[in-house]
């Protein structure tokens, strides 16, 4: 989506898909632990409205480290930040996760 480009931000093709990507990627690890909630927000609002980032990463297992109750934190700070910005901004981004699996050191 060109609307959304910002001058300096560079973008890539992403892999054979039709995906356009900015060569940064927001990573969103600490969301839930280190950050709250609203410095989720705030570095949601500068990476993406101004900085040019499209290309946000997450992981069902995030904050780390993870714990049962703060696991999946970070994805729901990012779709409450997805809720309060609209469709329009959702048809821009490119959200990236991943999955841990199993593990017999986690006990949740």
């Amino acid at each position: 989506n060109k609307s959304h480009i910002v001058i300096g931000m560079k973008y890539m093709q992403l892999g054979s898909s039709d995906l356009k990507v900015s060569i940064a990627c927001l990573g969103t690890m600490t969301w839930g632990v280190q950050n709250n909630e609203s410095e989720a927000f705030e570095q949601l609002d500068y990476a993406v409205k101004q900085g040019g980032i499209n290309f946000i990463d997450t992981a069902e297992l995030y904050p780390v480290p993870s714990t049962a109750e703060t696991m999946g934190r970070t994805e729901e700070y990012i779709g409450r930040w997805l809720a309060r910005e609209g469709p329009e901004m959702r048809k821009k981004i490119v959200l990236t996760s991943k999955v841990s699996g199993y593990s017999t050191m986690r006990k949740y």
